[in-house]
């Protein structure tokens, strides 16, 4: 070499470089994966990327089932989601079947609208249960959030705009209106 350190071009020439065609044959050039396999922290690493993706898969798996299951049980819910009124009812619907039966035979008719009227308590009972109420209208203020008004009419004992009348009652579920109240206001 010269004095710099830095080889000449005759040196260059002189350099005894092998070329990968004069190779002898037996010998064989490692591939990729051999070599990653040869170092052991490369291959400790691919071992943990085939773990993390197996794992990946799992919880892909899983989620899918998740969804599917979920999707399942949403579907029932909305399908038998009026099951429990609906068992609830049953009865009062066997207790007007009874009282039309008894209505046939002749009975008093006193005794029948007796009937009919805890038949009607105990269907107001169950609604009570699932939280539907009955609104409370007349000689309050005109709202048409609870109210519908079908008639305006001319009233001495209330000042405008107040509820006069219900002509068919409103219902309330929970705090939801069900159906506005049909109502007469004062004008």
């Amino acid at each position: 070499m010269s004095v710099n350190d830095q080889p000449t071009t005759e040196e260059i020439k002189n350099d005894t470089t092998v070329d990968a065609s004069e190779q002898p044959r037996d010998e064989q050039v490692p591939t990729d994966t051999e070599q990653i396999t040869e170092d052991p922290m490369i291959a400790e690493l691919v071992k943990q990327a085939d773990e993390n993706q197996q794992r990946f898969l799992r919880a892909q798996a899983d989620f899918d089932n998740f969804r599917r299951r979920t999707q399942k049980e949403k579907e029932e819910l909305a399908q038998y989601a009026s099951m429990k009124l609906i068992t609830q009812l049953l009865p009062v619907v066997d207790n007007f079947g009874r009282a039309l039966d008894a209505a046939k035979t002749g009975g008093e008719v006193e005794a029948f609208a007796k009937g009919v009227d805890m038949i009607f308590r105990q269907l107001e009972s169950v609604l009570e249960q699932e939280g539907v109420k009955p609104m409370e209208v007349v000689g309050q203020p005109f709202n048409p959030e609870f109210h519908q008004a079908i008639m305006q009419v001319e009233s001495e004992e209330h000042e405008e705009g107040i509820v006069v009348e219900e002509v068919q009652k409103g219902y309330m579920l929970k705090d939801k209106v069900l159906r506005p109240a049909m109502v007469k206001v004062s004008g």
